[in-house]
């Protein structure tokens, strides 16, 4: 591996050499795509725009310019760090984009990719109504979905809380980073424990992976914090919490929104005389149902 680095270091002439050498050395090491990209050219495409600071949509013709010595080892480092850890693209370059927004994000957190954020960009249409005054990020982790949630909300107050004083730290950044701490709070809470008041909107992203899932997960999958993701052998550990309390945090036209992916399945069978209503989205995922306040009261025994 280190010969081709080197050799790679001295044919390798401009950012479309080095995308095109990356993607086959990416298919080469087998690397797994999920988190922000699905396919190597688009994560190949990130990583030298990223170590050129330049935009990830820059013309094609700036591909095809010759790149300096120190240029051609600065992203050369990044493909060899993706391949040899196995470390998902985000975590290299401590940058995410959700909803449009970047966020920092490092091994504390997980990497955002929650559909959840185009129901956000759609207001939560058909779903939503009345005024939006009050919103939960429930399971914040970065604090990418209740910060998504406050700039499609502009005079809402958001609440993020997380148990994970890790996790708390990084969404700490990020409410620096957008400047939000005029109407954001940020709460230590095993889930509903310290929250208080209710909510137009809860959204939740909790752990929820099954452990079946948890031990075929990817390698670059395992460098997120495990607390973030698995839940139980069914995956609904913390759901089943959050759909039993819920109802008590909402206000009466209020909406809760909760992702449990692949768990859906488990969903199902858990609560089979519930009516689950899912998700179905544009831009890909799954396993993310909605529930008014109505309905978390009417299937409370079944929780």
């Amino acid at each position: 591996m280190d010969k081709h680095f080197t050799q790679a270091l001295k044919v390798l002439k401009t950012p479309k050499d080095i995308i095109r050498w990356a993607v086959s050395q990416f298919h080469e090491a087998d690397l797994y795509f999920g988190h922000g990209t699905d396919n190597a050219w688009d994560e190949a495409r990130y990583l030298v725009t990223y170590a050129l600071n330049l935009p990830w949509s820059v013309a094609d013709e700036w591909l095809d310019t010759q790149l300096t010595a120190i240029e051609r080892k600065q992203v050369l480092k990044l493909i060899k760090k993706r391949i040899k850890k196995r470390l998902p693209a985000p975590y290299i370059t401590g940058e995410a984009w959700f909803c449009g927004l970047p966020f920092f994000v490092d091994q504390r957190v997980l990497i955002p990719r929650s559909p959840v954020g185009e129901l956000i960009d759609k207001d939560f249409y058909p779903w939503r109504h009345g005024q939006v005054n009050r919103v939960l990020d429930l399971c914040c982790g970065s604090g990418c979905i209740g910060i998504a949630a406050a700039y499609q909300y502009p005079d809402a107050e958001v609440v993020l809380s997380d148990l994970s004083d890790d996790a708390l730290a990084v969404a700490e950044t990020n409410l620096d980073v957008h400047a939000l701490w005029e109407r954001a709070e940020l709460i230590k809470s095993d889930l509903f424990n310290e929250v208080a008041g209710r909510f137009d909107l809860i959204l939740t992203n909790p752990p929820y992976v099954d452990q079946e899932d948890m031990d075929a997960l990817p390698k670059e999958y395992r460098h997120e914090p495990r607390m973030a993701l698995a839940a139980g052998d069914d995956g609904l550990d913390l759901v089943r919490n959050i759909l039993k309390k819920a109802a008590d945090y909402m206000n009466e036209d209020a909406l809760l929104i909760v992702e449990v992916g692949n768990s859906w399945v488990h969903m199902e069978e858990a609560f089979p005389m519930v009516p689950f209503t899912w998700v179905e989205f544009e831009r890909g995922g799954h396993g993310v149902f909605v529930m008014t306040r109505a309905e978390l009261l009417q299937y409370q025994d079944a929780f």
